[in-house]
């Protein structure tokens, strides 16, 4: 009895000391219509796949395995009430952002910096209240093309019909920096 008894303390102590570690949903990576609970809905099936993709794991791969778990939870009716379009939304932005820092890490420590100089009055003025997250994403989007080509004018190039406009080439990343940013300005 006294060995039975000691084994189930060790395994309780052993059971409390670990930690899950599973990887969340990036907040930047989020569709713009995703509200917090749709992405903790997505989170809770998928933040093991995104622990394998930052480990390696390929996009396509993770894809189809989030995928099929979310058309699973669809069907069983175990997704909140959100569809199935919804939640792949939100895990396809994510493991494609893992996979992106996976594969480009310095990239990301390279560029947070130059962003956040960047976007500085923006992440300020987010801070302090003055414009919404909305307008700040926007106004972070027109620096980072400015700082690319100081003679881009957004209300110019907006106004053209889509195949006219002549918006300066920008890695994709940059702007997922900047939505870091100004998210963690308000925390």
């Amino acid at each position: 009895m006294k060995k039975l008894s000691i084994i189930l303390i060790t395994i309780s102590i052993l059971a409390s000391a670990v930690t899950v570690n599973a990887a969340p949903v990036p907040r930047e990576s989020a569709p713009c219509n995703a509200t917090e609970h749709k992405i903790i809905v997505a989170e809770s099936f998928i933040s093991g796949i995104l622990d394998e993709v930052k480990n390696g794991m390929g996009y396509a791969d993770a894809r189809a395995k989030s995928n099929r778990i979310f058309f699973n939870a669809w069907l069983n009716g175990q997704t909140s009430g959100y569809s199935y379009g919804e939640l792949t939304a939100i895990a396809n932005n994510a493991i494609f952002q893992y996979r992106d820092m996976y594969l480009r890490p310095n990239f990301y420590i390279e560029n947070e910096e130059k962003v956040r100089a960047i976007i500085a009055d923006v992440i300020t003025q987010y801070a302090n209240g003055e414009i919404d997250y909305t307008k700040a994403e926007f106004n972070a989007r027109v620096k980072i093309y400015q700082s690319v080509n100081p003679a881009f004018n957004p209300d110019e190039e907006f106004a053209k019909d889509t195949c006219y406009r002549d918006i300066p080439s920008v890695d994709n990343s940059l702007f997922t920096i900047a939505r870091k940013l100004i998210l963690e300005a308000k925390k």
